[in-house]
């Protein structure tokens, strides 16, 4: 694989931006490194960074070998799985970005089942809400991506998708929590709110809801963190947002629906980049999810869309 090395020294001189940065990390002197790229240059007949006062910044011949080292580390990848496939045990690595509302037990659900039965398998699980898991997909730091709401991509092939409606969140002694079924979104209104911040999906379908309907929003307190909201809610009576997937089985919190005819549902989607053959074990991990997800919710299986 040494043909691969020189690819990886690019790479991580591309992600620092910076030729001591990349060596501390590839554990070899900032002198040897440089060498490496600028031979790589010669061979190439172009440079393929800029050197900025900031540091290194790839060029568009540089831009297009990346892809080409993502390419070749993923093949390389998908190669070694089908080789341990060979001989009868399933080795290789799941990288999966996925929003915060499926780490509480729909992804650690999937990864425990899947790992008993192959070990060997290991997993990377980056916590990526809708627009960050799309671009880890495209930059192939992930194989696979669970998110709310992503936004409508070319490069996204659907594997799984379905509806969740977002529910309002409250601790039992609530006053919301004395009725059960869909609640208006007024009523959620008349109370302090503790909302997801506007880097989340959840906020800006509300937010979406909230300006068809010219009401005013005073949200006590906004967070990124749905595990620091939830935590809240246990201790104040605020009313918080959350999709039944990330709602934890705790007596002492409340949820309902809130009213379709206030606010439609969310979708949820299981997604890969469009083309990329995946390595077996992660393909293998791709199917038992999205039927694992189909059971769970309903919804729909493999799309192109």
């Amino acid at each position: 694989m040494k043909h691969l090395r020189i690819l990886t020294y690019v790479a991580e001189v591309a992600r620092h931006g910076a030729i001591r940065r990349a060596a501390e990390r590839l554990n070899i002197t900032p002198s040897a490194l440089t060498r490496q790229i600028q031979d790589l240059e010669y061979e190439l007949g172009t440079p393929i960074f800029e050197r900025v006062a900031q540091g290194m910044r790839l060029n568009a011949a540089g831009e297009l070998l990346v892809r080409h080292i993502r390419d070749q580390r993923a093949d390389l990848e998908r190669v070694r799985s089908q080789i341990a496939d060979l001989s009868g045990v399933r080795r290789g690595h799941v990288a999966l970005a996925c929003s915060q509302a499926f780490v509480n037990h729909v992804v650690p659900d999937e990864v425990e089942a899947y790992r008993a039965q192959f070990p060997q398998v290991t997993f990377t699980v980056q916590v990526r809400d809708h627009v960050q898991a799309v671009a880890a997909l495209a930059q192939f730091e992930a194989d696979l991506a669970l998110v709310l709401q992503p936004p409508p991509s070319a490069e996204m092939q659907v594997l799984f998708s379905c509806r969740q409606t977002l529910c309002a969140l409250v601790r039992a002694g609530h006053p919301l929590a004395r009725e059960t079924g869909p609640v208006r979104l007024r009523d959620c209104l008349a109370h302090p709110m503790a909302l997801p911040d506007r880097s989340l999906a959840i906020r800006h379908h509300f937010d979406e809801a909230l300006a068809r309907r010219g009401s005013p929003l005073g949200a006590v307190i906004e967070s990124s963190s749905l595990e620091f909201l939830r935590n809240l809610v246990l201790r104040e009576d605020v009313v918080s947002l959350q999709v039944p997937s990330g709602i934890p089985d705790d007596p002492r919190l409340r949820s309902r629906p809130i009213d379709a005819r206030d606010l439609g549902p969310m979708s949820l989607i299981l997604a890969q980049l469009r083309g990329r053959t995946l390595p077996v074990a992660t393909a293998k991990f791709a199917d038992r999810f999205a039927g694992s997800l189909h059971q769970r919710y309903g919804g729909a299986g493999a799309s192109d869309t």
